[in-house]
C-alpha cells in the first residue's frame, strides 16, 4: 500500500511551476473573468467583474474566440468573485466563490450555468491538493448516484484577467434551496415551536473561515474538539432560541447513542433520517476521507423534520490521497475514519457503527450498492472514473504545464484504481452480517389518493391549504404508525407515537388541517409541512430505519391522469393494484372529499365483472346518481337509478377499464369494471 501513495507524493512537493501559456480552445466550457479595473480577487470583501461562459454544447468545441458571440455564450454577466478556502490559499491557484449579478451590482442575477438549476452562489473548485483532479467530481457523482444531493459539477478551464488558471470544477455552493439543501429557510422571526423546529444547515469545520463556534462537542480522542457552526440561518442572524434547540438536536443524538437507545419514541430512530446518515458514513469511508466527519461535514434539517446527514463536501483528501507534504497520511485503505486515532470527529458516528441495528442496515446498504451495476461495484466506479478522465485529459496537461501539480496522470489513476481494488473488499469484510435486518416486514401501508394541485374557489383562494394525502390500511389487521415517515426531503411528516389505524381503513393527511376540515367536511388525521409539487414528486413512506412501506412517484406529464390544477385529484382505483403505475390512478373531481371517502360506506355490488354487454349494479341504499367514467376521467354517460340497483347496457363500450361513480345518500363510491 505504501507503494501506491507514495505515486502521488512527487506531485504534491515538486516545486510549482507557473509559466504562462498559450490558451486558445477546449473540449471543455471556457470561463472567461475580468475584474474592474484588473483588480486582484482578494479572501474578502469580493471585487466586481464580468465573466463569461463559452459553451457551444455537449460534445462541441469551444473556443476563445467565441466570447463575442452570443449564441456561443452560457452567461455574460456580472459578479461579486472572491478566493475562497481554508488550506488551499496556500497554494498560488486559486479558488473561488462568485455571486451571479444584475447589471446594479446590487440585485441578485438566479441563472442556470452549464445546466445546473437556476440559482446566484456559485464556486470555482481549483482541485488543490489532488493530483488526479477527480476526486471532488468522482464523490459528487456517487452521492446523487446513491440518492443524495451534493453538489452539481462542470470541469471548465478559466482565465483571469487574460492570466490562463487552468482546470476547475464549476459546482453549486451549499445552501438552502429547492434544487441544492431542500430545506425551509429558518427566519429571524421564528423562535417558537413548530417554526424553531428549522430548517437548518450545520456543519462541524475549521473556523479559517471567520465564523464563530457555535457549541463544541467532544469526540473519542479529544474533549470539545469538534467545532459546530451554523452555515443556515447564517452565524450573524441566528437567534439564541435556534442555537439552543439545533444544540438540543445533536445533544439528545450523542446521548441516544452513548447509551444504545434505539427506542421509537426517544432513541436515534426518532432523531435522525437513518438512510442518509448511512449513505454519508458510506460515501465517506469507501473514499476515506480524512477530513470525513470533522472538516467541512454537513447536516441538514427541515422544520418538524428529522437530522439529515450531509451534503458531501471538500473531498479531495480521499481515495489514498492526503497532505503528504505535510507530514499526514490518513486516507487508507484499511480504517474507518471514525475511529482513526485522529480527527474522528463526534462520538455518535462510532457509536452508531457499535449499535447492532444501525451497523445492520449499514452492511446492509453496503451490500446492495456493490452489487454489479450499482454505484459501488468495483466496475461501475472505473466506469465513472473512466468517464471523468476522458472529459479533462486533455485539460489536464495544460493544468500541469501552468501549475506542474498534476505529474503523470495516469498514473494517479490507476493508484486510484488499485486503492479501491483493496478498499472495497476491506469494508465488506469488516463490516459483517446484515442477514437479522436483510428481510424486513413492512405493513401494507397504501398511499391511496393524492391532491397536489388543488383549484382555488372563492371561498378557498390559497390552493396550497387544500392539499391532501389519502392512506389505507390495506391488511387485516390494525396497524401501529409509530415512528413511520416520508423519507427524503420536500414533505414532510411523522406519525406520532402510539398511532395506529384499523384494518380497511383510511386516513388523510393535509397541508392545512383547518382549511381541510372546512373545505372537504371530515377532520384530517394529521398535518404534513411544506406542500406537494404541482409537477411530480417521489413520495416515499417508511418505517424509523427506512424500511421502504410504500412509494409513489406522482407526475403532471402523461401516461398519468390529468389532475393538474383542474378540480380533480389522483385516486388509486383499487388497493389490489401498483400504486406505483400511472394506469393504477384516475384522475377524480368531487363537491366534497367529505362525501367521496366517507367512514362506513354501504356495500356496492357490480356484475357480471368483467361484463360484455348488461352491467348489474347493486347497492345497500337508495342511489341517486351513476356516472360511467374512462381512465382519463371523462365522464362518458351518467344515470339517475332513484332505487338500490340499477341496469347499465355497456354493449356499445370499447374494451377495456371503466368506473362507476355512484353516489347515494350517504357517501360516493368509485367502482371499476372491465368491459370485454
Amino acid at each position: 500500500m505504501r507503494r501506491l501513495i507514495l505515486l502521488f507524493l512527487p506531485m504534491l512537493v515538486m516545486s510549482l511551476n507557473t509559466s504562462a501559456q498559450v490558451f486558445t480552445d477546449s473540449n471543455l466550457p471556457i470561463v472567461i473573468i475580468n475584474t474592474d479595473n484588473g483588480a486582484v480577487i482578494p479572501d474578502e470583501p469580493g471585487v466586481f467583474g464580468n465573466m463569461k461562459i463559452i459553451y457551444r454544447g455537449p460534445g462541441q468545441r469551444n473556443y476563445l474566440t467565441d466570447q463575442d458571440s452570443s449564441q456561443y455564450l452560457n452567461y455574460n454577466g456580472r459578479i461579486d468573485i472572491e478566493i475562497r478556502g481554508s488550506y488551499s490559499q496556500v497554494f498560488p491557484k486559486k479558488a473561488y466563490g462568485f455571486t451571479t449579478l444584475k447589471a446594479d451590482n446590487i440585485t441578485n442575477n438566479n441563472v442556470s450555468l452549464l445546466g445546473m438549476p437556476t440559482e446566484n452562489d456559485w464556486v470555482l473548485n481549483g482541485l488543490s491538493s489532488d493530483p488526479a483532479l477527480i476526486r471532488d467530481y468522482l464523490c459528487y457523482t456517487l452521492s446523487r448516484k446513491i440518492g443524495l444531493y451534493a453538489s452539481r459539477t462542470a470541469f471548465c478551464e478559466v482565465l483571469v484577467n487574460g492570466d490562463y488558471r487552468g482546470l476547475y470544477l464549476l459546482q453549486e455552493k451549499i445552501k438552502a434551496d429547492k434544487d441544492r439543501v431542500d430545506i425551509l429557510k429558518i427566519d429571524t422571526c421564528d423562535i417558537s415551536l413548530p417554526a424553531l423546529s428549522g430548517g437548518y444547515i450545520t456543519k462541524t469545520d475549521k473556523t479559517t473561515g471567520g465564523d464563530p463556534v457555535a457549541w463544541y462537542m467532544s469526540s473519542y480522542i479529544g474533549f470539545n474538539d469538534c467545532k459546530f457552526i451554523h452555515h443556515w440561518p447564517k452565524p450573524e442572524d441566528v437567534t439564541t432560541q435556534q442555537t439552543n434547540h439545533i444544540k438540543s438536536v445533536f445533544l439528545n443524538l450523542q446521548t441516544a447513542c452513548t447509551g444504545g437507545n434505539t427506542s421509537l419514541t426517544n432513541g436515534y430512530p426518532s432523531i435522525i433520517d437513518i438512510p442518509s446518515f448511512i449513505d454519508y458514513i458510506l460515501i465517506n469511508e469507501i473514499s476515506s476521507n480524512a477530513d470525513a466527519y470533522s472538516y467541512s461535514a454537513f447536516y441538514h434539517k427541515d422544520r418538524n423534520g428529522k437530522l439529515r446527514a450531509g451534503p458531501a463536501w471538500d473531498m479531495n483528501l480521499t481515495y489514498g490521497n492526503d497532505l503528504f507534504n505535510f507530514g499526514v497520511d490518513r486516507s487508507k485503505p484499511d480504517v474507518w475514519q471514525f475511529s482513526n486515532g485522529s480527527n474522528e470527529g463526534p462520538k455518535y458516528y462510532r457509536d452508531l457503527f457499535s449499535e447492532v441495528q444501525f451497523r445492520c442496515y449499514l452492511s446492509r446498504r453496503w451490500n446492495e450498492l456493490t452489487q454489479p451495476g450499482m454505484p459501488f461495484h468495483l466496475q461501475s466506479l472505473e466506469s465513472t472514473i473512466d468517464s471523468a478522465v476522458v472529459l479533462i485529459t486533455e485539460a489536464s496537461a495544460r493544468e500541469d504545464a501552468r501549475w506542474g501539480t498534476v505529474g503523470n496522470h495516469q498514473a494517479s489513476i490507476s493508484a486510484m484504481k488499485d486503492w479501491l481494488n483493496i478498499r472495497i473488499p476491506w469494508m465488506t469484510s469488516h463490516l459483517g452480517s446484515f442477514s437479522a435486518c436483510q428481510n424486513v416486514d413492512t405493513p401494507p401501508l397504501v398511499i391511496s389518493a393524492i391532491h397536489y394541485h388543488p383549484a382555488p374557489s372563492p371561498g378557498f383562494p390559497d390552493e396550497d391549504k387544500l392539499e391532501f394525502l389519502e392512506i389505507t390500511n390495506a391488511d387485516t389487521s390494525v396497524i401501529d404508525l409509530t415512528a413511520y415517515y416520508f423519507a427524503g426531503t420536500g414533505l414532510v411528516y411523522r406519525f406520532p407515537s402510539g398511532s395506529s389505524l384499523p384494518a380497511g381503513a383510511s386516513l388523510f393527511l393535509a397541508s392545512d388541517s383547518v382549511t381541510f376540515q372546512s373545505r372537504y367536511n371530515m377532520a384530517a388525521f394529521g398535518q404534513f409541512t411544506r406542500n406537494l409539487s404541482n409537477a411530480h414528486q417521489d413520495l416515499l413512506l417508511v418505517d424509523a430505519f427506512g424500511n421502504e412501506t410504500d412509494r409513489v412517484n406522482y407526475s403532471d406529464d402523461p401516461p398519468w391522469p390529468d389532475a393538474d390544477g383542474n378540480g380533480k385529484f389522483l385516486k388509486l382505483i383499487s388497493l389490489s393494484l401498483d400504486n406505483s403505475l400511472a394506469s393504477s390512478w384516475i384522475a377524480v373531481g368531487i363537491n366534497t372529499v367529505g362525501t367521496a371517502f366517507a367512514a362506513g360506506r354501504q356495500s356496492v355490488h357490480l356484475f357480471p365483472n368483467p361484463v360484455h354487454d348488461r352491467l348489474w349494479i347493486q347497492a345497500g341504499q337508495e342511489m341517486r346518481t351513476i356516472e360511467i367514467i374512462d381512465l382519463q376521467g371523462r365522464i362518458l354517460a351518467g344515470f339517475k337509478p332513484e332505487g338500490t340497483s340499477f341496469v347499465i347496457d355497456s354493449s356499445r363500450l370499447p374494451e377495456g377499464i371503466y368506473f362507476v361513480r355512484i353516489n347515494t345518500l350517504r357517501d360516493t363510491r368509485l367502482e371499476r369494471f372491465i368491459k370485454i
